[in-house]
């Protein structure tokens, strides 16, 4: 017992690494069905050997919605220091620049700022530069050669290395403390090396500038962020970074292209300036004020032309929507139809007013007209999702009382997870089977496909024949005589469930068919079968679906 048991973990250890190479084709059509507890990561209660056999999820840190955060990802504390051009800066004692003399007289070298605050240029002697701005340093440089050297001579200065320093970053980032660099570097290389602001307590928009006592500048990253402008500083030894705590926020969702909590330093911020952060998508209308008052929440609803005047207060939840209405819609005509391709009807128009303006020619089979919806197949995809996970469950949760009957469990788990895993792939194509009775008022939907089929003097037979093929039409020959035409059912056929799919989609049981007209699909599916009274009625299910809603005969 205890080694049946033992061969059936396997089986359940190998079914799940075949299920987690599943993979659907079209995200699109995945629908709201959920995964298998197995793919998911989730603990499977269909397992009830005693065993938990599914290996934990490994989840991502969740990226922070705070707006500003986004600055500092993929930044680590120990990044390297950085020599950038900043204009701003003001040349100091002990940096070193770099001078370059080339057509009559040639020098090229890196030359120190003495303690008077002078660098000394062969041939021309020592050139004051404490003091001035890295910005104008090449113009002052080539002005003093040119005392000299009033032709035939050409300079370029620029700041080799700034000062070495070292900068205390504290307040709320994720790594308080003190981080070497030089002095030309700017605010975010300091709070890169402390971690970044810690985006769950820390402020973006409060951020200090300290030397000794002294306040030298406070600094909001929401400048940065949303305008482009950021004050260069000029650090010194021992200058101090404080970040603040956070302020007051407000959060932006719907409609718009910057979906994210924001900060801001007021007790109040008006909607005006909130949506010019948030950015509206084209097509927005209205904006929605979720503001929670204590024990009460309170919702507002107005017009983006309103927004004048109103403010947001510390936690408010501004909602952007697009409240537009369809005019009109637009369907998509294929198949033997001599007309437009495309046409635009009014927001609920029915089958009645295409068909006013179909132009069909001499191979249309208008008894036949097929309707393709893509809201059908999403739902159709979602129905196939569900099944295939009540399969895999069926699968996993049989108990095996034998080594043998582990075994042919084990072997029966890994043929029902390939046939999930190609299952997974297939996309229905959401066709609606239309009724000659009531197909006037059949309402369409935008983006609506209307087929008409061509005329045939084919029947198609497709799966578990010897000789899958298309067979020219007779008149009064069932679905058996076509399945002898192809050399009849295949071995592993048996009691297969033979259907026969019509022109306009419709499916029926072959026996319940007389005489098959042209243009007639004839389907012999797959069978099935085993021990397990739940996974043979699930895989046979799932062959009918996928025949009917899309046309394809998978293999067991």
């Amino acid at each position: 017992m205890k080694l049946a048991k033992s061969v059936f973990l396997l089986a359940l250890l190998h079914a799940g690494q075949a299920l987690a190479t599943g993979v659907t084709a079209d995200p699109e059509l995945t629908g709201a069905a959920p995964l298998s507890p197995l793919i998911s990561g989730q603990r499977s209660p269909a397992v009830n050997n005693g065993f938990d056999n599914t290996p934990p999820m490994i989840e991502a840190p969740a990226l922070s919605r705070m707006f500003g955060a986004q600055l500092f990802n993929g930044t680590s504390a120990d990044s390297g220091t950085s020599i950038g051009f900043n204009p701003s800066y003001v040349v100091s004692l002990g940096d070193t620049i770099q001078v370059r003399l080339w057509g009559a007289f040639n020098f090229d070298g890196a030359l120190p700022v003495d303690p008077k605050g002078n660098i000394f240029v062969p041939n021309i002697g020592p050139l004051k530069v404490a003091g001035v701005p890295n910005g104008q340093l090449n113009g002052l440089v080539t002005a003093k050669v040119k005392e000299v050297y009033q032709s035939n001579v050409n300079v370029y200065a620029s700041l080799l290395q700034a000062q070495p320093v070292k900068v205390f970053v504290t307040g709320y980032v994720k790594n308080p403390g003190l981080y070497g660099g030089v002095a030309s570097d700017s605010l975010l290389s300091y709070l890169s090396k402390a971690g970044g602001v810690d985006s769950e307590r820390g402020s973006y928009v409060d951020i200090t500038i300290k030397r000794g006592k002294s306040t030298r500048s406070h600094v909001n990253l929401y400048d940065f962020l949303l305008n482009g402008t950021l004050n260069l500083s000029q650090f010194s030894d021992g200058d101090t970074i404080v970040v603040g705590p956070r302020k007051y926020t407000f959060s932006v969702d719907g409609d718009v292209y910057n979906s994210y909590d924001f900060e801001f330093a007021s007790s109040a911020i008006s909607v005006d300036e909130a949506l010019s952060w948030a950015r509206p998508k084209p097509g927005a209308t209205h904006f929605t004020i979720v503001r929670q008052q204590g024990t009460v929440k309170r919702t507002e609803y107005y017009p983006l032309s309103g927004a004048a005047g109103r403010t947001l207060q510390d936690g408010d939840k501004l909602i952007v929507s697009s409240d537009r209405y369809a005019g009109t819609i637009q369907v998509r005509i294929e198949g033997a139809h001599s007309g437009e391709h495309a046409l635009v009807l009014p927001y609920g128009a029915s089958m009645k007013q295409v068909l006013t303006q179909l132009r069909p020619n001499s191979m249309s089979q208008m008894n036949s007209i097929q309707l393709y919806r893509h809201s059908v197949a999403i739902r159709q995809k979602e129905m196939l999702n569900l099944e295939l996970q009540k399969l895999e469950q069926a699968s996993l949760s049989s108990q095996s009382s034998t080594q043998e009957e582990a075994q042919l469990r084990m072997q029966e788990a890994q043929l029902v997870s390939r046939f999930v895993a190609k299952a997974r792939q297939v996309v229905p194509k959401g066709q609606v089977v239309l009724n000659e009775k009531n197909i006037d008022s059949v309402l369409l939907e935008d983006g609506d496909v209307i087929s008409i089929p061509e005329k045939t003097s084919l029947v198609m037979v497709h799966g578990e024949v010897l000789f899958p093929n298309a067979i020219s039409w007779e008149e009064k020959l069932d679905a058996d005589d076509y399945i002898e035409k192809c050399g009849g059912l295949t071995q592993k056929s048996g009691q297969s469930k033979i259907i026969v799919i019509h022109q306009d989609g419709s499916a029926v049981d072959a026996d319940d068919v007389g005489a098959l007209a042209a243009g007639d699909e004839i389907m012999v599916l797959p069978k099935y079968e085993s021990k397990n009274i739940e996974v043979t009625r699930g895989i046979s299910t799932i062959l009918y679906q996928l025949a009917v809603a899309a046309k394809v005969i998978l293999d067991i």
